[in-house]
């Protein structure tokens, strides 16, 4: 290790200059203290890379010196070398328990002080590298975990709104924007209802796994067209389903496309109720349409929430739906005025719909152009 910082500690100055020379020669930055108090204060203020300790040394001499450094928590793993004239046995275990890695013998060779002080600038090198890695590898660990954390967070957000939304409009509301949109707010959109007729006979006089097999059939063909029409589904009711467009995807014709969605889902159900109608099942799907302001927004409690739009719109669009009969789109005033000139569309009686005081004006959509 080139250009260590090494700690010379000796209470002579000519012990303390000879070994100076030597480090410099080698390449070192030395540092030089007088006593052992000198020294705690020197390592207390920049740790060194190594220390070369006189022992004999009055006041704290180089054992009660070697056991203070060892007690610094930047000092645990920097080796001490004990620079003494002892080389009884007894003193070495002396040494060793205080807290000293090697003995250079007084006086010492510059060819066996340039090897020890070498070893042992590598070994402190390589514990160095090992704590770098252990430091790099535990904040790895910590962003590792905290990028699964998040994954299993946005995997449960985006699936929670797959629920409602579109795939890729889900994927987009998965970042930040995901939380604005489940909040409460006021906004225009046009509702679509969707039911079976006949399926309530149907459902009395059949088998459960038939029944249950020919909604998974109706669910999984309506729900593809939903979602290909980026609507946004609030939800199945067994046999029906309720879809409302321009939230929380701003849609700049949305009454259009609810109607373009309406009249696929009823090719797709025409084609179904023909295998349906052979086991005396539902005869097709009764479809209506509104247009207005709502609430929208989360509701529920925080183990169950679903998004939904609420308002007299929605309770319009279903009772279009309830009226309009198999094979048929029902649309209310409003998205009549949408699609003028760009639909076919058939004028009726007016209704007395349960909830409105006043007879409610209706159009069946024969075709969009």
């Amino acid at each position: 290790m080139q250009h260590a910082r090494i700690l010379v500690v000796d209470d002579r100055p000519e012990g303390r200059k000879l070994l100076t020379l030597r480090l410099l020669q080698m390449g070192h930055v030395v540092r030089q203290a007088e006593s052992g108090a000198q020294a705690l204060a020197l390592a207390e203020a920049e740790a060194p890379d190594l220390v070369l300790l006189d022992v004999l040394m009055p006041g704290m001499d180089g054992l009660q010196t070697c056991r203070r450094l060892r007690e610094m928590r930047a000092l645990r793993a920097v080796p001490i070398v004990l620079v003494t004239s002892l080389d009884a046995p007894e003193d070495c275990v002396r040494g060793l328990e205080a807290g000293a890695d090697d003995f250079i013998i007084k006086p010492f060779n510059p060819a066996e002080l340039q090897a020890r002080v070498r070893s042992l600038l590598r070994v402190k090198r390589l514990f160095d590298e090992s704590q770098r890695q252990q430091a790099a590898l535990a904040e790895w660990s910590a962003t590792l975990e905290r990028r699964v954390a998040e994954g299993v967070v946005e995997v449960e957000r985006l699936s929670r709104l797959k629920r409602f939304f579109s795939p890729r409009l889900a994927q987009r509301l998965v970042g930040d924007a995901g939380d604005t949109a489940w909040r409460s707010h006021r906004g225009e959109v046009t509702v679509l209802f969707a039911d079976l007729r006949g399926f309530s006979a149907f459902a009395e006089t059949c088998g459960v796994e038939r029944v249950m097999a020919l909604l998974a059939e109706f669910h999984a063909a309506m729900g593809r067209l939903i979602f290909e029409a980026e609507g946004t589904l609030e939800r199945f009711t067994g046999d029906g389903m309720m879809v409302f467009f321009n939230d929380p995807d701003p849609m700049p014709d949305h009454s259009a496309q609810a109607v373009r969605l309406a009249l696929a889902m009823q090719a797709a159900a025409r084609q179904l109720a023909e295998g349906w109608q052979q086991g005396g099942g539902p005869q097709g799907v009764a479809i209506g349409l509104a247009r207005g302001a709502a609430t929208l927004g989360a509701v529920g409690f925080e183990a169950r929430l679903d998004y939904a739009a609420i308002g007299p719109v929605t309770n319009l669009a279903a009772r279009l739906c309830a009226e309009a009969g198999a094979g048929e789109v029902w649309v209310s005033q409003a998205v009549c005025d949408e699609l003028k000139g760009r639909a076919d569309l058939q004028a009726l009686a007016p209704l007395q719909l349960k909830g409105f005081a006043q007879p409610v004006a209706a159009w069946r959509v024969l075709a969009m152009a």
